[in-house]
């Protein structure tokens, strides 16, 4: 896979629209709700020009039975794929467009998670800053090597994780 980051693209929010509507028509009534989520959500956020999805879902073994629907429209099924209590969808192979992240609407530890670190960034324009210029260098450094890339922002994700689930729990 090809580490590229890119300036923030405003089609990003159409995208996932796009791809909302078709994961509806498969999940109906499954799913709880569904978020845009990742450095593509973040207007001016930089980013590597990939659509993550959170699904809510009402049961999370329930949702293995779409996997051929998934399938269907281009997605790659992982399972787990590492995070206990996850279902992973990817699209787009090497050159990867779309990943969903699925959890049961009760996880709610690993839902915040991701909500609050977009909700923080979307707040917090210097981080936001930061953020995008630390992806940018380490794509630099990366360009092959996704693990490399991910151990790198690892660090500051993490840390920027803590004040954003604190400060999410203060504005809400």
């Amino acid at each position: 896979m090809i580490i590229r980051v890119v300036d923030y693209d405003h089609d990003w929010s159409k995208e996932y629209q796009k791809e909302e509507r078709s994961i509806k028509m498969i999940l109906q009534e499954e799913l709880v709700n569904s978020f845009h989520i990742g450095s593509t959500s973040v207007q001016g956020l930089k980013a590597k020009p990939i659509i993550d999805i959170l699904l809510v879902v009402n049961d999370i073994n329930k949702l293995d039975s779409f996997s051929n629907h998934f399938q269907n429209i281009g997605y790659e099924v992982m399972g787990e794929f590492g995070i206990s209590g996850r279902r992973y969808f990817r699209k787009g192979g090497d050159n990867r467009t779309h990943q969903i992240h699925a959890f049961q609407y009760n996880n709610i530890e690993e839902i915040e998670r991701h909500l609050a670190f977009r909700d923080y960034l979307r707040e917090h324009q210097e981080v936001c800053l930061q953020y995008g210029q630390l992806k940018t260098k380490l794509a630099e450094q990366y360009p092959n090597d996704i693990e490399g890339y991910g151990d790198g922002k690892d660090y500051f994700v993490k840390s920027v994780e803590k004040d954003a689930l604190k400060w999410y729990w203060t504005v809400r």
